[in-house]
């Protein structure tokens, strides 16, 4: 990849991002409500996404040969024990990632 390829990519990375971005200050002007669908959708939509992340971590987990998911329940339960203690997102989802490296890595290992 050439240097003038690299500059178009990025270019048209960024203008891209900047349109998503700035579409909604477009679509949805200070001066007029939000509709309630877009409302609703704010209110539900982190909990499904959260929920499809955790189906696409858990599909390939493997409950029949050893570890029989033992790396995964227990990084699970961590994350939602970091949660509950700290209420901290980030606390919560990187504690519980440290965890299961150590757990695949260290302590699961086959």
């Amino acid at each position: 990849m050439t240097t003038l390829q690299v500059i178009i990519t990025i270019a048209v990375i960024a203008v891209v991002t900047l349109l998503t971005r700035g579409i909604a200050f477009v679509i949805f002007p200070a001066n007029k409500p939000v509709p309630p669908f877009i409302n609703y959708l704010s209110k539900v939509l982190p909990y499904a996404v959260i929920g499809m992340l955790v189906v696409y971590c858990l599909k390939n987990v493997t409950l029949l040969s050893w570890p029989h998911g033992l790396p995964e329940l227990l990084a699970c339960a961590a994350t939602a024990v970091l949660h509950l203690w700290k209420h901290n997102n980030l606390i919560s989802i990187g504690g519980g990632t440290v965890i299961y490296m150590i757990l695949v890595q260290q302590v699961f290992v086959k």
